[in-house]
């Protein structure tokens, strides 16, 4: 393990959760609405369709800004989407984080 550096303050951690979205997501610029709010808040990450009709992904960053984003994905999405539910699993405590910037997959 590596000693030194200043430890990151205290709700400052940085989290890395996988999500999924079900409802009408696709064709409604869900993508994209996501990939603006996860660069307003600072996330980085990835957001695509599936074939199943659904968008999943995965958020990392500061602990508060991804539950922020979360609630997002739950409540809020584009203005034409209709949410049913949000799904979130595999959260865990990152070191550091894995993504450069926030991107649309396609």
């Amino acid at each position: 393990g590596g000693g030194g550096g200043a430890a990151m303050a205290e709700g400052e951690a940085l989290v890395s959760v996988d999500y999924e979205v079900f409802g009408k997501v696709q064709g409604v610029f869900f993508r994209k609405y996501t990939q603006g709010e996860a660069k307003r808040l600072g996330l980085v990450g990835w957001v695509q369709n599936t074939s199943h009709g659904t968008v999943q992904g995965q958020i990392q960053g500061p602990t508060a800004r991804v539950q922020e984003l979360q609630e997002w994905l739950r409540k809020i999405g584009s203005p034409q989407s209709r949410i049913s539910r949000a799904e979130f699993s595999n959260e865990k405590k990152i070191e550091a984080l894995e993504h450069k910037d926030f991107q649309i997959l396609k």
